[in-house]
């Protein structure tokens, strides 16, 4: 993994005040473009989401957003000020007393000639000042390029340089959990086999006889493959469950993943393992309490949750589908999502939508655990 490094800005800077404010604002707006800010917007998060690959909406959804529009159609947005993100990258300069974070900042593919996205993140700078900070931090920024590109239109300059290869030790030890085919385990166990992950995966479990998550974890060399299968003649729920959670916990993991697992954690479970996630079938809302989720034309489909989230998708005859890797709450499917990703449903049936998804929940098992791994509390900044 890349090198990344923090850049700060002072905020206190004449650049920032009311006056220049005002001007990149009407330089803009002289553009065409509208300027709005926008909280816990739900239609922003999911164009986002389209827009730039489902990584940075949890962040938006975290944070006052300005967002540029022209024609009723969003171009470009800016994040700010987030709070209660985790990143280990935000440790250190993130935690200085008035410190607001910059960005993410995203212009759309279309939009990105005519030096709007430097205007924004002017404007956004000069919003930070607003809201009573002093410094911005830009953080984990890759590559020289975009260094340039903020110390050039902002001021900033490098206060922190940050190799992640260095809190790859100790690796977050891991259980899997699966039920079925294994092709989601599949693609973390290659990634953790290509170094892309610092994940030791210490056991999968599997509660089915003829689970393939267990041939491909053997065959992947996991050290521990536990078949704990509930006995349903002779074995009560709350008995199979204590002997669930009882397998689990010897195995002394720090983080846990659902994938594909088909089995309804009780609370116990889910108390002991805080650090639990889970990949589900649908496009869940960034508001666990939410019953809905918006898309970016305003429009809003069911948050699809349970055990068969792509039938019931189809049923109610929603415009997209998706998956989405969140944390376990007590509440079935409700906890905090860590990454999503969309998917236009019309015209497909649920095996093709279950074959369309399948790269998609690929995907994001690696990308969200890549995320979980920087935000384990067992890191070490120094």
């Amino acid at each position: 993994m890349r090198a990344l490094a923090n850049l700060v800005v002072d905020l206190r800077s004449d650049t920032f005040d009311r006056e220049f404010a005002a001007e990149v604002r009407r330089r803009l707006e002289a553009r065409g473009l509208q300027i709005e800010e926008r909280e816990r917007d739900d239609a922003l998060c999911a164009w986002i989401d389209v827009a730039f690959g489902g990584g940075w909406s949890g962040e938006a959804y975290r944070s006052k957003n300005l967002v540029l529009s022209r024609d009723g159609q969003r171009r470009a947005f800016v994040s700010l000020a987030a709070q209660g993100l985790r990143y280990a990258w935000l440790r250190n300069e993130g935690a200085r007393p008035g410190t607001g974070i910059f960005g993410p900042i995203g212009v759309a593919a279309e939009s990105r000639s005519g030096g709007i996205g430097a205007d924004l993140a002017l404007l956004g700078c000069a919003r930070l000042r607003e809201l009573g900070y002093e410094r911005a931090l830009i953080p984990a920024v890759g590559g020289p390029q975009l260094e340039r590109f903020y110390e050039r239109v902002l001021g900033a300059r490098v206060v922190e340089r940050i190799d992640p290869m260095r809190w790859w030790e100790p690796r977050a030890r891991v259980v899997a959990m699966a039920s079925g085919n294994g092709s989601n385990l599949q693609a973390l166990l290659d990634a953790i086999s290509r170094n892309e992950l610092p994940i030791d995966l210490a056991a999968v479990v599997v509660n089915r006889g003829d689970a393939g998550a267990a041939e491909r974890a053997r065959a992947a060399g996991v050290r521990h493959v536990e078949k704990t299968i509930w006995l349903r003649a002779s074995e009560s729920r709350a008995s199979y469950d204590a002997r669930l959670l009882a397998s689990v916990d010897r195995l002394e993991p720090e983080g846990v993943v659902l994938l594909g697992w088909m089995h309804l954690l009780d609370a116990k479970f889910v108390a002991r393992f805080p650090e639990l996630l889970n990949l589900h079938p649908a496009y869940l809302p960034h508001d666990p309490r939410a019953d809905s989720v918006t898309l970016p034309d305003g429009s809003s489909i069911p948050a699809f949750r349970g055990a068969h989230a792509i039938r019931d998708a189809l049923a109610a005859g929603s415009a997209w589908v998706g998956a989405s890797v969140h944390r376990v709450s007590a509440d079935t499917d409700r906890g905090e999502v860590l990454l999503r990703r969309p998917l236009v449903s019309e015209g497909r049936s649920e095996s093709e939508l279950a074959d369309a998804l399948r790269p998609i929940e690929h995907h994001i098992t690696v990308e969200a655990m890549r995320l979980w791994c920087f935000m384990r509390e067992r890191i070490r900044v120094v």
